[in-house]
């Protein structure tokens, strides 16, 4: 937070933002892989994994505040929200490029979804778990952890200098079904257009917890036939005489820190603790940064965290009901204009910075990605550019199609 955000001309028209967010995620990976001290030890590493699913309830809660705020405008773009979750559909851009460097059946589950949870699970029930697609939807799973993040901030920074889609457009396109990509993608947004702060965290929010919903069920019905059927028309043209495989030991060997479905909740002190902590750590970094006294950062970081411990912990209790549905609700309902909370809860909520919040946790992501790391050199630059391609395209088919929609609704 100290570096703060530093802009980087390419052209007079074209720029990119560096963040806090990517100094925090190098920063934690340099502190992992430093040989000289071994600061952060491997069990250590694992508990930043653990830690890492908690607080991402913390930033849902955050987007869930901002969301029932501003309830009243995303009734009014609602068929934008929606019908941009096609762009989910244009992952499938990525498969050509799949095809040309090499990868043969793997691209289908490459290429066919962001390769978030429910895309893996049910490709691996689709195919079976030792299937060329399975690998490769495993493949981008991992890559997309580790890289997801940092691609997606820089990415959608460069987008808004180079394409004039409005900013509620690319506020919903960060809403791809990663919790993590989507406050990576939103928070350039929101250096960019702070008067709009809330109402671009709002769609934000909104827009991560319908792909989170729905999306599923897009992939299955729509994405994956439509990925199976171009394979079987481009395949034969594009396909490489010297076909590259994935290794049949990549597999699913953890939790997906991206998505906090399903999180088991088994020691109620430990998690206490650790957003307790969280909360302090963040207070701190917004009245350094944002001049706000630290008693109101620390009660807005309390309302968030409250609302995200209590909405996994009803997860546990209602396991029909994903926690990131239940964080959403609460944190809606609680600030929704003339509800007896509103006040309140919009009163402190709105002086924390989401730039802090992530900067914060994005510490943890790249502790992560340092536990990782020979993992990731492993699986090569192939996926990478495949990865990057895959991202790519559901995030400017997202902001295209909610820009349309918007116009053509009037919206804006």
């Amino acid at each position: 937070m100290f570096i703060g955000v530093r802009e980087i001309k390419i052209t007079d028209n074209v720029s990119f933002l560096l963040l806090p967010i990517t100094y925090s995620i190098v920063l934690g990976i340099a502190i992992y892989l430093s040989k000289h001290f071994k600061w952060i030890s491997d069990e250590e590493g694992k508990i930043a994994e653990e830690i890492m699913a908690i607080l991402l309830g913390v930033i849902i809660s955050k987007l869930a505040i901002s969301s029932g705020e501003s309830i009243y405008m995303i009734f009014n773009v609602g068929p934008a929200l929606i019908l941009q979750l096609l762009g989910d559909v244009c992952t499938v851009i990525a498969l050509p490029v799949a095809l040309l460097l090499g990868f043969r059946r793997e691209a289908i589950g490459m290429t066919s979804s962001i390769c978030r949870d429910p895309n893996v699970a049910y490709i691996i029930d689709k195919y079976g778990v030792t299937s060329p697609e399975s690998r490769g939807v495993l493949f981008i799973y991992i890559i997309g952890t580790i890289i997801g993040a940092i691609y997606m901030s820089f990415f959608a920074s460069l987008c808004v200098s180079l394409l004039p889609l409005h900013p509620y457009a690319y506020a919903m396109a960060t809403g791809v079904g990663s919790a993590s990509m989507n406050a990576a993608g939103l928070v350039p947004l929101v250096n960019l257009y702070p008067s709009m702060g809330t109402q671009l965290e709002a769609f934000a929010g909104c827009s991560n917890v319908l792909s989170s919903s729905f999306g599923i069920y897009l992939f299955i019905f729509i994405a994956l036939p439509l990925t199976e059927k171009l394979y079987s028309w481009l395949s034969p043209v594009l396909c490489k005489s010297n076909g590259f495989e994935i290794n049949d030991d990549i597999s699913q060997d953890k939790d997906d820190g991206d998505n906090p479905f399903g999180l088991k909740i088994d020691n109620l002190y430990n998690i206490l603790s650790v957003l307790l902590v969280f909360s302090v750590i963040v207070a701190i970094g917004n009245v350094f940064c944002n001049h706000v006294p630290f008693v109101d950062s620390l009660i807005g970081m309390l309302i968030i965290v409250a609302i995200a411990f209590i909405g996994l912990w009803l997860g546990e209790i209602i396991p029909v009901i994903p926690s990131i549905i239940l964080i959403c609700l609460i944190g809606m309902f609680l600030a929704i204009p003339g509800v007896p909370t509103a006040d309140f809860v919009i009163h402190y909520a709105s002086q924390i910075d989401l730039t802090t919040i992530c900067a914060a946790f994005l510490v943890y992501v790249g502790i992560a990605m340092g536990k990782d790391w020979d993992e990731f050199k492993k699986i090569g630059w192939r996926g990478i550019i495949t990865t990057l391609f895959v991202i790519t395209g559901t995030y400017l088919g997202s902001a295209i199609i909610a820009h349309v929609v918007l116009v053509l609704s009037g919206s804006i």
